[in-house]
């Protein structure tokens, strides 16, 4: 076998593990949460899995930041089964840009990426989230037109609000360490509003007759 062959194969070994842990190496994982907001306080949710979900991460071989936001839905009738609104607002910059460029440069990406997503979660703590289409929203500077669909794999941490996952997006993001972290819990809908119609308006009768003395 030669070296590079062998290479590759401890890639894939290396990469086989870290997607069944769903696990991010705690360096990154460390990095990731100081850029997150606060926490949402889990007592005041009624659902352990429902809300916005956000990630802020960038990827040293591509120069790129990714900005993810997850809004989670539980399927009706479903225990298990999500309905997941996807977000994404990408682009190119170096470890010390880690906020989105206020002006372009030439051949800077950065655009916004919507999608339609589902997802799953499991007894023990497991959820998995993918993307079923995508929409390009917004493309801020150079020409941009292709997206991978991203497919998110974790465990709820409950205590943290977070979930540290890796992305398979079937093109170039192979257990991609994200960490997701909830900030905010979805609000239950409001009572029903009743609408009263008022009394009609009778204007006060005036005595047509003259007064008896």
């Amino acid at each position: 076998m030669s070296r590079r062959t062998r290479v590759l194969a401890a890639f894939v070994v290396a990469g086989a593990v870290l997607s069944v842990a769903g696990k991010a190496p705690a360096d990154i994982v460390a990095e990731q949460r100081a850029r997150l907001p606060p926490p949402v306080d889990p007592s005041v949710c009624t659902d352990s899995v429902e809300g916005d979900w956000l990630s802020h991460a960038y990827d040293a071989r591509w120069g790129e930041w990714s900005m993810f936001s997850l809004r989670v839905r539980r399927k009706p009738g479903s225990a298990s089964e999500l309905i997941v609104d996807i977000a994404n607002h990408s682009w190119d910059g170096t470890p010390a840009t880690p906020e989105p460029p206020a002006t372009c440069t030439p051949g800077l990406k950065h655009w916004n990426v919507t999608m339609t997503g589902r997802g799953e979660t499991f007894p023990d703590g497991r959820i998995e989230i993918w993307a079923t289409s995508y929409r390009i929203e917004h493309i801020y500077c150079d020409r941009w037109d292709r997206y991978n669909l991203d497919h998110f794999t974790g465990r709820i941490d409950a205590a943290l609000q977070e979930f540290q996952s890796v992305n398979n997006d079937g093109g170039r993001s192979v257990n991609d360490p994200t960490v997701f972290r909830r900030v905010r819990c979805l609000e239950p809908p409001p009572n029903p509003h009743v609408a009263v119609t008022p009394p009609p308006f009778y204007p006060a009768r005036r005595s047509s007759g003259c007064a008896a003395f």
